[in-house]
């Protein structure tokens, strides 16, 4: 078998017999009249006008070396068969494409259609030309990329050569267009956030760094769009969201990776309760539209949204999961025992509410299968959302979880200045005790907030995870086109 290096230069030398024959093998224009999808669907009608066609596409297969010879090509929206004869091409031309058409070159092809004996829609080709030559072969149609790394490296070539692949990133597209779609529906404005920041808000995360040589400043990358949001809403945008990557320099695993899609969006004189109700509103519809039903499958589980969402304590999972008889005052050295009870790592720094939050990912949210709304957190656990009115030690707010994947994080967001800085003060405090991910005090967001943010709603999506869900995939890897990984050596 030949090795890479050895079919390469074998290509480069069908290119060079291209070129010596006078033939461009990477022309500037191609001379395509439909798509090979188009012709597939209205071959009765192209048939019937007898009129020469040029269609294009990739050499995916190639039968018969003599006087007549079958390829298959794909343009991305389909397959159609070209049929090439030694007596109506020409035997001049037809040994030029024995002699340097492979599979993975494009070609241009001009013929009329017809119907094989075998009822094939077929290209009778009187003239062809290269469009692309290929150096590299493709993937074993049979086996493909069999290593999982390779295949996330090289992600054209896995997509190219699974259809299953494919069709999952078409499915991505397609939920992240219904989602604009639905949103625009209900007037929300769609708007952008800046990704480099003179400080990371919005989120407890560690930032990504850079610096700006013209402005001789640190910079950090967008972790998440929450505060610049809310900024439209003082600025009298009453419905706003965006989509966008954000970047977080936490750790990777099957449902993290340091660069992903948020969806997020924020409406004035709304609330956490209310919020639910569109959020649910939105996945039925979102569903539906997909698959024509309410229902879909992960992880081998019937996942069922025609139902009301259940709606559970926060408190109340750890007390029935993890067997913590009093979350709300649980110490923190208490918190750090019952965490190695369970096998929970901890950093250096941790917080109460991140390690109680740490058991709870471990403990109690693999449990969570049918759509869960998690409510009532503690008020340090999310220095954003705003109290509730009945118990000022917990934040108005909710997740929903589903397959045991936490999909969305809402709250009703705070818009008081003095509290929200008393917020911002004690997540300082987290991080002189060496929490890497406690957020930042936010001067020019506070002052914002003194001019007047309105009673609002907030919800964040992560994508990235709602595809996966949708799906019916287990690793984020699969969702993301170009996922992080470490280079190679």
């Amino acid at each position: 078998m030949a090795s890479l290096e050895e079919i390469r230069v074998e290509r480069e030398k069908k290119l060079a017999l291209l070129r010596e024959k006078g033939l461009e093998p990477y022309p500037v224009s191609t001379n395509r009249d439909f798509t090979l999808a188009e012709v597939a669907t209205d071959f009765a009608k192209l048939s019937k006008k007898k009129k020469a066609l040029n269609l294009a596409g990739r050499v995916r297969a190639i039968r018969g070396q003599g006087a007549i010879m079958f390829l298959d090509l794909d343009d991305g929206t389909g397959r159609f068969q070209l049929v090439l004869k030694a007596d109506e091409l020409g035997e001049a031309e037809m040994q030029t494409l024995r002699d340097t058409v492979d599979l993975g070159d494009f070609i241009e092809a001009k013929g009329s259609l017809f119907l094989t004996k075998r009822e094939e829609k077929s290209l009778s080709v009187k003239s062809w030309r290269m469009l692309a030559k290929s150096l590299r072969p493709l993937p074993d149609k049979w086996h493909g990329l069999q290593d999982i790394e390779e295949r996330f490296r090289r992600r054209y070539l896995d997509s190219l050569m699974s259809p299953e692949v494919k069709a999952r990133f078409l499915t991505r597209t397609r939920i992240i267009s219904l989602i604009r779609e639905f949103l625009d529906e209900a007037e929300f404005v769609e708007v952008e956030t800046p990704v480099l920041q003179p400080i990371a808000g919005g989120a407890s995360a560690e930032p990504f760094i850079t610096h700006h040589n013209s402005l001789d400043t640190d910079l950090y990358l967008r972790i998440s769009e929450e505060l610049y949001l809310k900024r439209f809403l003082v600025g009298g945008f009453p419905k706003v969201y965006s989509l966008a990557r954000n970047f977080r320099n936490e750790g990777i695993d099957t449902t993290h990776n340091p660069e992903f899609t948020m969806l997020e969006w924020y409406e004035a004189y709304s609330d956490a309760s209310k919020q639910r109700e569109f959020v649910a509103k939105l996945l039925k519809n979102l569903v539906k539209k997909l698959s024509g039903t309410t229902n879909f499958a992960y992880a081998g589980e019937k996942i069922d949204l025609s139902k009301e969402i259940k709606i559970v304590s926060y408190y109340d999972l750890l007390k029935r999961h993890a067997l913590i008889t009093d979350p709300a005052r649980i110490t923190r050295e208490e918190l750090m025992l019952k965490a190695s009870q369970f096998g929970v790592k901890l950093e250096t720094g941790d917080s109460r509410e991140k390690i109680l939050d740490a058991i709870y990912k471990k403990v109690c949210r693999p449990k969570l299968i049918q759509p869960t709304f998690l409510i009532d957190f503690p008020v340090n656990y999310l220095p954003l959302a705003k109290r509730k009115e009945n118990d000022k030690n917990l934040v108005d707010a909710f997740q929903l979880i589903i397959g045991g994947v936490e999909i969305v994080k809402a709250f009703s967001e705070l818009n008081d200045p003095i509290d929200q800085r008393e917020r911002f003060l004690a997540q300082e405090q987290n991080r002189l005790e060496g929490d890497k991910e406690a957020q930042n005090l936010d001067e020019d967001f506070l002052e914002a907030l003194e001019y007047g943010m309105p009673p609002a709603g907030g919800v964040g999506i992560g994508i990235d995870r709602l595809v996966m869900l949708l799906t019916d995939t287990h690793n984020i890897k699969e969702v993301i086109y170009f996922p992080t990984l470490k280079p190679k050596a």
